[in-house]
């Protein structure tokens, strides 16, 4: 592919930028991965002029990518503090996967208006979520059997895919709503996360693959210019976050990231106008 120099280092400035965004708002908010990555990484890539085609695609697979290193990070530190429900998992092992297949296969077909509108509809639920909350909000005391927790295990892994996300936030909610502690439901989300994203970023570049009007540096619907850049530049500015979100009290972000997640959902409702 033949590109201008100037194009390219256009390209890399303000990716660099995106990451400088995504790494202090996933530090202020606590919630990083693609209900920050994909909205910020959407914006850029139509600042960039990449063709509506393939730009929600693109920024879903990102993130999933770039949730592949993190996800196995942390999946291992809380492995080794055996904070991880391993019951769990082992019943998600082959549900979550397969719910991301099906959700590769939805995503070679979908529209980018298609996936925009999933995205939207359920990060507008999440801020719903978030700033209603309640601390006495559960169904009941022990997580069900299967086949429920097969079938929630392919939900999780099919709409997470299909929104660039590890899947923490719809487990959370699934293991916390089930009286279960945060701390054992975010444990066990990071081995999710890996669950979701590896396959999942591999189903990006199946779908993608050979695609037309993608940018320098892409295969499939992934861009490994944006996942280079940003990997390293949410490490380093995301302590400055943390240290603001320590200045505010916990209900206050719960409010302050319910309240970005509308801002995103009805951002993508209107470009579906």
């Amino acid at each position: 592919m033949d590109v201008p120099a100037g194009e390219i280092v256009a390209f890399v400035l303000v990716i660099a930028g995106a990451g400088v965004v995504t790494g202090l708002l996933a530090g202020l908010f606590g919630i990083g991965g693609g209900a920050i990555l994909v909205p910020v990484f959407y914006q850029v890539f139509g600042l960039l002029g990449v063709d509506e085609v393939v730009r929600m695609h693109l920024s879903v697979g990102s993130s999933l990518a770039i949730i592949v290193p993190t996800s196995l990070r942390s999946c291992r530190a809380h492995f080794l503090r055996e904070a991880v429900d391993m019951a769990l998992l082992r019943r998600f092992i082959f549900a979550v996967p397969a719910g991301v297949v099906a959700a590769s296969l939805v995503t070679a077909v979908i529209s980018g208006a298609g996936l925009r509108a999933i995205f939207a509809a359920i990060i507008f639920l999440m801020g719903m979520k978030l700033i209603f909350n309640r601390r006495g909000w559960k169904i009941g005391d022990e997580l069900p059997g299967d086949p429920v927790r097969s079938i929630v295990g392919f939900v999780i892994g099919f709409l997470s895919t299909l929104m660039g996300i590890g899947g923490g936030v719809l487990n959370n909610t699934f293991m916390t709503m089930f009286g279960r502690p945060m701390h054992q439901a975010v444990a066990t989300s990071s081995g999710i996360g890996v669950l979701i994203s590896v396959p999942g970023f591999l189903g990006y570049i199946w779908a993608g693959w050979g695609m037309p009007h993608l940018p320098p540096g892409s295969t499939g619907f992934v861009n490994w210019i944006a996942v280079a850049l940003v990997v390293p530049i949410t490490l380093l500015v995301a302590p400055l976050g943390v240290r603001i979100a320590h200045a505010l009290g916990k209900r206050h972000l719960e409010i302050g990231f319910g309240l970005f997640a509308i801002f995103v959902a009805f951002r993508f409702f209107w470009s579906l106008l």
